[in-house]
């Protein structure tokens, strides 16, 4: 893995010259950046993918309830394109996993939104609704938007002072483009991670005292759900089970599950969409636990014997405030 990375660290100076260039135009308004008479609250990653993004995006939902909140996300792996505004009923495919993840779960206390030019669908936003707070999914490099708040993602597992730059590493941009974010959030942490623990990750980090730092686990349901009934996972033991994952950073998930039932994984690349071949063999299985991403874009096929596992995020000492 070393060796791979050092044949590939040419093309990561290459790659941070041109992200830092494109930065340096924001910051010196060679490009421009809009602000709009809303707050706004911009989640992202230095990284690619398997941060938390979309339980935090549920959180802070959760946490301005009583406000009329839009949520705006790109609608990564859509087959659509342009402004669309998500009904419960659409098809991941049309808007995305996540976004209409989020649409369902809140159904009338938010508006949910996707385009790929945020600048569009803040303008279409408002235009449409009568806001008090939009929230940006996954928009930490999108600098045609100028955010009221940036919130830094960055997993307890790999922390993005320990990541390199893409090819050779995951790291979208630099590390200094932390210097963007009031609040950085180190997701996935153990939850009995001590204060010693906590101040150690804050010396590496090196933030600065403008800067708020909070740590987060992951919190497990204690239930599976589908759209007809619920089960404990403690009832689980001796059930023929398959786990079922098409999302970036599976293990976590897994590792829990394990502590409930002992079964097969069928992992999958993140976003994935199921063929018809494999919607088939699903059906063949007897009980299937599966993430809530990947049900939302199952759910559309009927398969009973599917269930998916919700998760929150869950702070550790004290909470975000914002």
């Amino acid at each position: 893995m070393q060796e791979l990375r050092l044949l590939l660290y040419p093309f990561s100076i290459l790659y941070d010259g041109i992200t830092s260039l494109r930065n340096w135009a924001f910051d010196k308004g060679v490009l421009e950046q809009r602000e709009f008479n809303i707050p706004i609250i911009a989640v992202g990653n230095l990284s690619i993918g398997g941060t938390g993004k979309t339980p935090m995006i549920e959180y802070l939902v959760r946490a301005h309830s009583g406000k009329k909140i839009a949520v705006l996300s790109r609608g990564y792996g859509r087959n659509t394109s342009g402004y669309l505004e998500l009904s419960e009923n659409d098809l991941p495919e049309k808007v995305g996993d996540e976004p209409l993840q989020i649409k369902i779960k809140f159904k009338d206390a938010i508006v949910s939104a996707v385009c790929e030019k945020r600048v569009n669908g803040i303008e279409r936003l408002l235009s449409d609704h009568e806001l008090d707070l939009i929230l940006l999914d996954d928009a930490f490099q999108h600098r045609h938007v100028k955010a009221s708040h940036y919130i830094l993602l960055t997993s307890y597992d790999k922390l993005y002072v320990n990541d390199y730059i893409l090819p050779a590493g995951n790291l979208r941009e630099s590390s200094r483009g932390a210097e963007r974010a009031k609040t950085v959030v180190v997701t996935k942490c153990p939850e009995d991670l001590s204060l010693k623990q906590r101040n150690e990750i804050e010396s590496t980090l090196k933030l600065s005292s403008s800067q708020s730092l909070y740590f987060s686990t992951i919190q497990y349901d204690s239930l599976i759900y589908n759209d007809q009934e619920s089960f404990a996972l403690n009832t689980l033991e001796d059930q023929d089970v398959t786990i079922l994952t098409g999302i970036a950073k599976p293990q976590t998930f897994v590792r829990y599950l394990s502590n409930f039932v002992d079964g097969a994984h069928l992992k999958f690349k993140d976003h994935h969409y199921f063929t018809r071949e494999e919607i088939e063999l699903f059906k063949t299985k007897k009980l299937i636990i599966t993430t809530e991403k990947d049900y939302i874009r199952l759910k559309q096929y009927g398969l009973e014997n599917v269930f998916y596992l919700p998760i929150k995020t869950k702070f550790i000492g004290k909470s975000i405030e914002l």
